[in-house]
């Protein structure tokens, strides 16, 4: 399926077709919609390239889960050798 959007339609947002591609994958990227390798793919950017993307509209460029903040937790008990589990 081919999504069309008017010419007239990207004019009244003030952005032309690529950087509406941009804009589309960065938020798609932020819901959770695209993984990182295919968001990067759909407007043809660098990961550097996206990354700015993502943080000149305010977005994370990387979105912690529960188990990564254990095992960050884990590493530090490790390493530290005390504990950092909030009491």
């Amino acid at each position: 399926m081919a999504l069309t959007i008017p010419d007239e339609w990207l004019a009244e947002a003030g952005i032309d077709e690529r950087e509406t591609r941009v804009e589309i994958a960065c938020r798609l990227y932020d819901a959770g919609r695209l993984p990182f390798s295919q968001a990067i793919r759909w407007p043809g950017l660098t990961r550097t390239g996206f990354e700015e993307a993502l943080l000149v509209r305010g977005l994370s460029v990387y979105r912690p889960t529960i188990n990564d903040l254990q095992r960050d937790i884990e590493t530090l008990e490790r390493l530290g050798g005390e504990s950092c589990r909030p009491s």
